[in-house]
């Protein structure tokens, strides 16, 4: 796979996990880059129209789902259901096996302006179901299906092999009885015709003024067409009025009218609407025989202010996670942005209401875009050096019964350089096989590393069969399946520790590189995070939101020392295929990690004061050679020996009984304090406490400088 992009990887494999996930579900798709998002969610809308195909191939045991497009038949049949039937929810369409992927385009940057950018995702959301479905036949839903007492009323599946059952007045079918009462008028009128060819007389007036025979019956033919005339009369006025007053024109002028948009009462509408479109979609998929997966994409919400983006996340888990609903929310951000405005609120008091507290009860689906490769990188410069623009990949796709074939080029021009084609297949059977073994295994070193929370569930499913199909893929040796699982669960639980042995590792590498020598690839993560463990102690205060994410310290030492020993080449190779770990937080950890290193620039090299990263793992020896290299007199480093002064106690002793214990002149003193203890008195200072939340003085100072304080 060295040859290809991964991104097209990392797209196919997102397209087989969201034809397999259950709906609701929200997927969290994280890249500090918007070029590579957007190539990722084009790359993903082809793979899932190939999804789609090869599942109607396959299944061909199965009755044939209708087009998307309908004839002229299917569209009468369809009218004619919406308006004398009810679909039945049975098990067998409830289970259908082929999907039909409807994409929603939502931006949350061309609705910044508005105050209520969630009621703008609704709208967009009305304006696709129009488009996909026609206006016509939503219109005769809610008219001739929608019932808002159906909401109350829990959904009861049934045992038969009928999807639909006709509407029924008075035991009979609507349908029989309006035929019946047209057919009534009817044999009326065929009766005057008859009897006035018969009796010509009979059509005269007499002279009292009483009518005739003619009149009789004129009456009860305008009595017999009164009836369907008054159904048919109110059926047209309810269609004109959801016709003229539609839900999307009483959205707008909510959001428009202050007054309105700020009761209670209208984001309850709102949702309202939102159950009428789950209906009418459940009411599609019997109709259709397939399944219908309405994947809202939601781009630039990173772009907006805080608070609009709270209110957007509180909109997906409030209107968008019914248990029936059918959307799959993709959350196209850049992490690091999205979760620094989320911590600027005004409303940020608790963990519960941090950034990524708040996205780990909304998204389901954690997918994060890993760094590109060498030749990812150098594929992408060479694009923008000939076309000047990344987005004008064109992406063409074709599939056969099983393998869908994906041929990427750059305006039409093919180069060696710029040209992949990815045969990917993965057997679904097989994926699902071991996802189950894995599930099922009561054996299983990973059964006490489950946590009891139904949403923590769903994303380690959700990922383990994700990190499954790209390891398979990228035809990466895994010793065992287990310890693809494991690598998940540690990821999930664990993120802040495993972001830093990652961070370690990758120091360790350029280090190595730069004094040309190697690191054992044998050696366990766990050894690693046991040399490294005490500066991530110092730099608690910095990382504090990070470790809040993190499980029982105790069960990790336990699971990477005990139950799956991972080495550095097994982090090598599962590198790749680690989606559901955020990069964000490894990224502020090289961060703070590399600020001391910054300082030495400041002074001269002979009293340059050592990273906390170097004294911290500084044997007694180290302290002794390096007393040496700045000319101490040898008693010193004999108290240094005799006592034991290592790095840590260093870091963490008192520094007045240090200076005691030394006897230093008051020369020796700073010279030795700024060599070995600058550091601390630097990560004292970053560590002090303060009166207030710190992003709650930002807010503070952020309205000094609009106020012109």
């Amino acid at each position: 796979m060295d040859n290809h992009t991964k991104d097209e990887v990392y797209a196919y494999a997102l397209s087989k996990t969201l034809s397999k996930v259950s709906a609701p579900a929200t997927v969290g798709l994280y890249s500090t880059c918007q070029d590579r998002i957007s190539l990722v969610l084009k790359r993903l809308e082809v793979h899932l129209s190939s999804e789609s195909q090869r599942l109607e191939q396959e299944h061909t045991d199965v009755a044939a789902p209708r087009p998307p497009r309908p004839s002229l038949c299917a569209c009468i049949s369809l009218i004619w259901k919406l308006l004398f039937y009810k679909p039945i929810w049975t098990h067998r369409n409830q289970s259908h096996h082929n999907v039909r992927f409807i994409h929603v385009y939502f931006s949350a940057w061309h609705f910044a302006g508005s105050d209520l950018l969630w009621a703008g995702m609704a709208l967009r959301l009305f304006y696709a179901m129009q488009v996909n479905f026609g206006k016509l036949q939503l219109l005769l839903h809610r008219v001739g299906q929608y019932d808002e007492e159906d909401e109350v009323k829990k959904r009861k599946i049934e045992d038969s092999t009928n999807d639909w059952r006709a509407k029924k007045c008075c035991c009979c079918p609507v349908w029989l009885c309006l035929l019946f009462i047209l057919l009534i008028p009817l044999g009326f009128l065929i009766f005057y015709l008859i009897s006035s060819q018969l009796d010509p007389s009979s059509s005269e007036v007499v002279n009292n003024g009483t009518t005739s025979q003619v009149n009789f019956i004129e009456g009860l033919l305008i009595a017999s067409f009164g009836v369907p005339a008054a159904s048919a009369l109110r059926f047209l006025l309810s269609m004109v009025k959801n016709l003229l007053f539609s839900q999307d024109q009483n959205i707008k002028r909510g959001m428009d009218n202050e007054h309105v948009s700020s009761k209670l009462g209208f984001m309850n509408e709102v949702r309202k609407e939102i159950w009428f479109l789950n209906r009418f979609v459940q009411f599609m998929e019997v109709f259709e025989r397939r399944r219908i997966r309405i994947v809202l994409q939601i781009t630039n919400l990173d772009r907006c202010p805080p608070m609009k983006i709270v209110a957007v996340l509180d909109a997906i888990n409030i209107l968008l996670s019914d248990e029936e609903s059918p959307f799959i929310s993709i959350l196209a951000v850049n992490p690091e942005v999205l979760v620094e405005k989320v911590n600027f609120t005004d409303y940020c008091f608790i963990k519960e209401d941090q950034a990524h507290a708040l996205l780990n009860r909304i998204v389901t689906l954690p997918f994060t875009i890993p760094p590109m490769c060498g030749y990812s990188r150098r594929t992408l410069f060479y694009n923008l050096a000939c076309s000047g623009n990344f987005k004008n990949h064109q992406i063409k796709s074709s599939s056969s019964n099983s393998v869908p074939l994906v041929e990427i080029s750059v305006d039409n021009e093919k180069h060696p350089l710029i040209t992949s084609k990815l045969d990917l297949h993965i057997n679904d059977e097989e994926v699902e096989m071991i996802v189950k073994s894995i599930a099922k295994n009561g054996d299983s070193g990973l059964n006490k590393y489950i946590l009891d929370d139904a949403m923590s569930m769903r994303r380690v499913i959700n990922s383990f069969r994700m990190v499954l199909i790209i390891t398979k893929a990228l035809h990466k040796e895994i010793t065992s399946t287990e310890n693809i699982a494991a690598w998940v669960i540690i990821a999930n639980h664990w993120p802040c520790r495993l972001s830093w042995i990652i961070q370690c590792v990758e120091d360790s590498k350029q280090r190595a590189e730069i004094e040309c020598t190697s690191i054992n690839k044998l050696k366990t993560l766990w050894e690693v995070f046991e040399e490294s463990k005490a500066e991530l102690y110092v730099m608690k205060e910095d990382i504090e939101e990070f470790l809040e994410q993190d499980g029982d310290p105790e069960m990790f030492e336990m699971f990477l020392k005990d139950d799956f020993q991972f080495t550095i080449k097994d982090l090598e190779i599962l590198e790749e295929a680690t989606v559901n770990l955020d990069h964000s937080i490894k990224n502020e950890m090289a961060r703070i990690r590399g600020t001391s290193t910054l300082r030495d620039v400041r002074w001269k090299r002979s009293l340059a004061p050592l990273p906390i990263t170097t004294i911290i793992n500084m044997k007694t020896e180290d302290v002794c050679t390096e007393m040496e290299q700045m000319d101490f007199p040898s008693r010193y480093t004999d108290i240094v020996k005799a006592n034991d002064l290592n790095g840590p106690a260093l870091v963490f002793g008192d520094r007045k009984d240090l200076k005691e214990l030394l006897g230093m002149t008051f020369g020796e003193w700073a010279k030795f304090k700024i060599r070995f203890l600058i550091c601390k008195t630097n990560q004292n200072k970053k560590t002090e406490p303060s009166p207030q939340r710190p992003h709650l003085h930002r807010h503070h100072q952020a309205k000094m400088v609009n106020s012109g304080m």
